[in-house]
């Protein structure tokens, strides 16, 4: 350091660094600002016409994405528990059919699935599902299994041994005690893990859009393809009003999962 220069303490040099980092942002805020034509945004991305066109479509599209989430959900987290059970088996084969399961639908992009239950299974096996909801829900329900599968099993195995222990030598039987004691606290214990789950199901549901859907079936994503392609002003602004209506969604739900962290967090759960 040269004579008579004197040394900047940390708190001033975390502070420079604060006002560069402020400066650097402002900089490319003005910058984007500058740069885009807000003539054309309001017309094609900020359009409140098109709003109003849209409107009316929009709760319908909500609660089918609403109900496809819930109902692939469900055949995830049954599924998803038969599939740690499995993992934890003492039986080999169910072992390694179990990994097989997780490791492959881990793998594969969840819209080639959708596409596959969409096109390939019905011509495949000459099955027709009974409603749009079944085949979404088995498409997405079986690719978040594979998730949900790895969450359970690691609230399963932190389940103390002590408990298991207790309830043997009260007279209950491996499955009882699986039943009673271990599934409802591993259940408690990866509440938050499995929320967040939900939330990207929920996003996941926007994948859909690929299928042959008739427009009482639209999802959020579908609709706002629909209208960009049926709209000569303003298409873009469905991508918008859907952005928001996605929000509506996974904010609470995210809030959710952030609660039950603390709530588990706090009462000393893994």
């Amino acid at each position: 350091m040269p004579p008579g220069r004197a040394r900047m303490s940390p708190r001033k040099r975390a502070r420079y660094s604060r006002v560069v980092q402020y400066g650097v942002l402002v900089v490319i805020v003005v910058a984007v600002v500058m740069g885009t034509d807000w003539s054309n945004m309001r017309e094609q991305v900020f359009n409140l016409e098109a709003v109003q066109k849209m409107a009316s479509d929009v709760p319908y599209a909500f609660v089918n994405t609403v109900k496809y989430t819930a109902s692939a959900f469900a055949v995830a987290l049954a599924l998803g528990l038969v599939l740690a059970l499995m993992k934890l088996s003492s039986v080999r084969l169910y072992r390694i059919v179990a990994t097989g399961y997780v490791e492959f639908f881990r793998g594969v992009p969840a819209l080639l699935v959708v596409l596959a239950f969409a096109y390939i299974v019905p011509v495949a096996f000459q099955v027709r599902f009974s409603s749009v909801t079944v085949t979404i829900a088995l498409a997405l329900g079986m690719v978040s299994a594979a998730y949900l599968a790895e969450t359970l099993r690691a609230g399963l195995q932190a389940v103390p041994k002590g408990q298991v222990e207790a309830a043997r030598s009260l007279g209950m039987t491996s499955g009882q005690t699986m039943r009673s004691v271990v599934i409802p606290q591993a259940f408690r214990m990866v509440l938050p893990p499995v929320t967040n789950e939900i939330v990207l199901l929920t996003k996941d549901t926007s994948l859909i859009y690929v299928m042959g859907l008739a427009v009482p079936d639209y999802d959020l994503t579908r609709l706002a393809r629909y209208t960009l392609n049926n709209v000569a002003v303003g298409g873009l602004t469905a991508f918008v009003v859907v952005g928001i209506a996605y929000l509506m969604i996974t904010i609470p739900l995210s809030a959710l999962t952030r609660w039950l962290e603390r709530k588990t967090g706090s009462k000393g759960h893994v």
